[in-house]
């Protein structure tokens, strides 16, 4: 059933209605749609470099809109919607021991799974859940989102369609790779 999402998600690049539908897909992911919206990203930027950017900018303000869904169903819904997707990922048990420490570090926590290829709707719904601060959220949101899109829309800008299997192989590994140096750059200077 996923490979028919996939597929059929796919499909949307080619319709003329594709950037509505990247909008479309965008704003799900962000709130509890398993297939993101680089699956339609990229063969729109393939097809059309010049538009490039604009692709990356509907796709970065449809995920923060999306995001800030996520937060409402995490705030709100939890029970009805939040749970249930949760419990898809696996994650219906860290709730409680995440709950704790997501406050601490949430702004990091959001950058950090809006820039790699983790469920991102998982930390928005979060977010809510734990009602960390609404502005901190879309800051964080919007930086994250707006670092991955763009950087991805850049390198297809760029190089276009030989930079396909990077990006789609191992860019969400140097996303991680950062991410991690990031955070342990911060630590090291806490430490010190």
């Amino acid at each position: 059933m996923l490979r028919r999402l996939y597929n059929w998600t796919l499909s949307l690049a080619q319709s003329p209605y594709a950037l509505w539908a990247l909008a479309a897909v965008a704003f799900m992911e962000s709130s509890f749609f398993p297939i993101p919206p680089d699956i339609i990203m990229i063969p729109m930027i393939i097809a059309a470099p010049r538009r490039a950017f604009l692709i990356a900018g509907v796709a970065t303000v449809a995920s923060v809109l999306g995001g800030l869904f996520g937060y409402y169903i995490g705030a709100v819904l939890f029970d009805v919607i939040g749970q249930p997707i949760f419990d898809f990922y696996g994650k219906a048990d860290a709730v409680a021991a995440f709950s704790e420490q997501f406050n601490a570090h949430g702004a990091l926590v959001v950058l950090i799974a809006g820039v790699t290829f983790l469920p991102f709707k998982v930390i928005t719904i979060m977010a809510g859940v734990t009602s960390m601060s609404l502005p901190v959220f879309i800051i964080s949101a919007i930086i994250a989102r707006a670092l991955r899109f763009f950087i991805v829309a850049a390198l297809l800008w760029k190089f276009g369609a030989p930079i396909r299997d990077f990006i789609e192989k191992r860019l969400g590994l140097m996303f991680i790779l950062f991410c991690v140096l990031l955070v342990g750059g911060f630590a090291l200077v806490g430490l010190t």
